[in-house]
């Protein structure tokens, strides 16, 4: 069962498979709402008829009760057919719980008729379960199994682009003309094979690499960087990997070999200066200034953002984002926290430069579980 504290008392109302706290706290899918209650040290869900025999087999709860069992006691009880939240309170009322925390995207349909009720709730934002942010040697071992599937994938992707010819600067692969969706594609059903699902997949080239958030589209082109930034997540753990890579396929221009190199020179800043007690802030802001000094300046340039203007890396874990933060914000690294490592450079002139690794966090240093070569051309 997954160890979360058991001082609060907590309600959840969730479907499971969407929701990565409630998740964490039953290791239960299911993709319609149901209710946790933890309190007093146990954790119960309502369930109702469809799923409440599989939670009772699956679920890492304490207990798993019937909504038409309580339905028909309430009945019984009070003479009148219960709505969802009469269940939701009269069973909070036989736990004695009467105060207690939800997370900050609890239903606004049932957060104010529950204080209307007598109940007081206090909304806690994430991390909700702050033992989420520490990894187990078991969420480790998922996470890198992830990261495994994802190079994989990717490595079958670049085989493709390294085969490719080039043909008055364009790409083409047995004939057919290479394109951002063709790669994906690639990609995705690769990663399906090895029971991933990738959504929102990055292959970026040119001028669409310059928007880190670009899926990109269209047709790729030789001597332009190709940014390859894929994030599945394994269908059995359901843990995220985080990968990205950069490669030109003919010769880079010397711009884009200088932001490479400073790229990977800010990854390596990250590698050193992460372990336990730092802030990321520090992190960032040493990599930041490290781009400054050898010309990367970051700013408005002709109406666009350009530079290094996102942050340096974020938890992993359940979800694709989580705490902690190595950004600007103020936020503490722990022994166990699992964090991305992913500097970037973007200017229109250029194109954009992004690598990205995934570290353990440790008291003294950090492990990279990432272990795909870095090469910039092919």
């Amino acid at each position: 069962m997954t160890k979360i504290a058991d001082h609060r008392s907590v309600l959840m109302i969730a479907s499971s498979e969407a929701d990565a706290n409630l998740y964490y706290a039953t290791r239960f899918i299911a993709p319609d709402d149901f209710v946790f209650v933890q309190t007093g040290g146990k954790r119960h869900l309502l369930m109702s008829d469809l799923e409440v025999d599989r939670a009772k087999s699956q679920a890492q709860v304490d207990h798993v009760h019937s909504t038409s069992l309580l339905a028909a006691e309430y009945r019984k009880k009070y003479d009148k057919k219960p709505s969802y939240l009469d269940l939701i309170e009269e069973f909070l009322k036989s736990q004695r719980v009467q105060n207690f925390e939800v997370p900050g995207n609890f239903p606004a349909q049932y957060l104010d008729p529950l204080r209307a009720r007598g109940f007081q709730i206090e909304i806690k934002g994430d991390p909700f379960f702050e033992e989420r942010t520490v990894k187990s040697p078991e969420e480790i071992r998922a996470i890198a199994q992830a990261i495994k599937n994802v190079e994989i994938a990717v490595g079958l992707a670049i085989q493709t682009l390294k085969k490719s010819v080039i043909r008055k600067g364009k790409l083409y692969f047995h004939g057919e003309r290479l394109t951002s969706e063709s790669i994906k594609k690639i990609i995705n059903v690769k990663l399906m094979e090895l029971d991933c699902i990738a959504a929102h997949s990055i292959v970026a080239c040119g001028n669409h690499a310059v928007d880190p958030h670009d899926q990109g589209s269209g047709p790729l082109y030789a001597h332009q960087s190709i940014i390859m930034d894929i994030f599945p997540r394994d269908s059995k753990s359901r843990y995220f990997a985080d990968f990205t890579r950069t490669v030109v396929r003919g010769k880079a221009s010397e711009k884009l070999k200088k932001m490479y190199a400073a790229v990977k020179e800010g990854q390596d800043i990250a590698f050193k200066k992460i372990r336990e007690g730092v802030d990321g802030n520090e992190i960032h802001g040493t990599i930041q200034s490290r781009f400054e000094s050898l010309g990367f300046k970051t700013g408005v340039m002709n109406g666009r953002m350009q530079g290094f203007f996102h942050g340096t890396g974020h938890g992993l874990g359940l979800d694709i984002h989580e705490e902690p933060r190595i950004s600007l914000g103020k936020s503490i690294l722990k022994a166990g926290h699992v964090v991305t490592v992913e500097p970037g450079l973007y200017y229109e002139d250029a194109g954009g430069v992004r690598l990205e690794d995934v570290v353990v966090v440790k008291k003294t240093s950090c492990v990279n579980l990432t272990r795909f070569p870095k090469f910039l051309e092919l």
